[in-house]
């Protein structure tokens, strides 16, 4: 497989393009759903809601923990996650501009 040579794009479409892989995964999107719903969880939590191994919850939340959606605090033993509102707000912004690009105005082949 080739390089992306990413320095040949903007710091935005980086930014964008590695959220979408980061998103681009159910299994991160579920548990987005369900620290969202609950308002914090702890791994354990998780396995037991989705039904997946410890090894792999864990490796899905270090993705969404490097892009910083999500944050955690060590409580014990365990670790509790949550959204970090600040970046969960300028990835809806980031997003929301991204969609909202204006498609009608161009002629299309």
């Amino acid at each position: 497989m080739g390089l992306t040579k990413t320095e040949i794009f903007t710091e935005k479409q980086n930014r964008l393009a590695t959220l979408f892989k980061v998103l681009g995964h159910p299994a991160r999107i579920a548990i987005l759903q369900h620290i969202i719903d609950q308002k914090a969880c702890i791994c354990n939590d998780l396995v037991e809601e989705l039904g997946l191994a410890q090894a792999t919850i864990s490796q899905h939340l270090k993705e969404l923990k490097n892009i910083g959606i999500i944050k955690g605090t060590i409580d014990g033993k365990s670790v509790c996650y949550c959204i970090d509102d600040n970046i969960w707000n300028d990835i809806k912004s980031e997003l929301g501009l991204f969609f909202n690009q204006d498609t009608q105005s161009k002629t299309c082949c």
